[in-house]
């Protein structure tokens, strides 16, 4: 098949989906123009386990100082949030370095 027939096969089914009422959700996610794109929802990601991993590093400082209001729990809780966040994040990671193996072992 030549990339013409894909698109037009690709356009054929999304303009089907649309006519049976059961849209696909690729279709969905592609008419949603102002969905945010992936490098956007992985750079918040990272983010979000950066933050979350700063917060328990200060947290734990300020136990060690003596800080009043940090008491153990609550820098126990956010030290194995961070930990637990940082761990989802690496086997997204993980899981996403082989996909992009397995694409790039494919043949043409």
């Amino acid at each position: 098949m030549t990339s013409m027939d894909i698109n037009s096969l690709l356009q054929q089914m999304r303009s089907g989906a649309g006519v049976a009422g059961t849209a696909l959700p690729e279709a969905r996610a592609v008419a949603d123009a102002s969905a945010p794109n992936f490098a956007d929802l992985l750079r918040q990601s990272v983010d979000a386990v950066n933050n979350l991993q700063m917060r328990a590093g200060d947290l734990t400082a300020g136990f060690e100082r003596g800080a009043v209001g940090i008491d153990l729990p609550e820098v126990m809780v956010a030290t194995q949030k961070a930990g637990i966040t940082f761990q989802a994040l690496t086997q997204v990671r993980n899981k996403f370095v082989n996909a992009y193996q397995e694409v790039m072992g494919m043949s043409i």
